[in-house]
């Protein structure tokens, strides 16, 4: 498998910006080399539903610009539903345990959150922050629109937040349990 298709899959899986530095290391790759390939993966794209979006050190997967105003219809419509259990189900856990990771949000869950959270991020719902512990990891918490939608002066105040707090603090997780195999 050649370069540019394994950034495109880096890329896609991702789902999010990606550093060059990240890139070189999971590709075990030099930096020009990376460069070449990038470049190759960008003229590959050309008059397709994708194009790599890059900013400063970073890339991603993003729509190809001639079709904006399809997408934002697109948008629009998804905007509109309902957010459904899994919405709601995702919610409830950034409220009562935001900030909160994703690979946390994908525990709780029991399956993966990505769709999820963009829509929610879309919705204006929830927001992404950098962890003040690893700046590798995100983070999400509710906006303060979704605070003020539901008329809360803080998460706390949430029905029975501390025990639900206290509640999803005992479950263990696969690495706590050290019976398993």
């Amino acid at each position: 498998m050649n370069l540019e298709a394994k950034i495109e899959a880096v890329l896609f899986f991702k789902g999010e910006p990606v550093s060059l530095n990240y890139l070189a290391k999971t590709l075990k790759c030099d930096i020009s080399e990376l460069e070449n390939a990038v470049k190759e993966l960008a003229k590959s794209l050309q008059g397709r539903g994708l194009t790599l979006v890059r900013k400063e050190d970073e890339f991603m997967l993003g729509t190809a610009p001639e079709l904006s105003s399809f997408m934002e219809e697109i948008t629009k419509e998804e905007l509109t539903r309902d957010l459904g259990k899994a919405g709601l189900e995702t919610l409830a856990i950034i409220l009562y345990r935001g900030p909160v990771a994703r690979k946390d949000i994908d525990y709780i869950r029991g399956v993966n959150s990505n769709f999820i959270l963009r829509n929610l991020q879309i919705r204006g719902l929830v927001e992404k922050t950098v962890s003040k512990n690893d700046e590798r990891v995100h983070l999400y918490k509710p906006t303060f629109e979704l605070l003020q939608y539901m008329g809360l002066k803080n998460v706390k105040d949430l029905p029975e937040y501390f025990d639900i707090n206290n509640s999803v603090d005992n479950i263990k997780k696969p690495e706590d349990n050290k019976d398993v195999l």
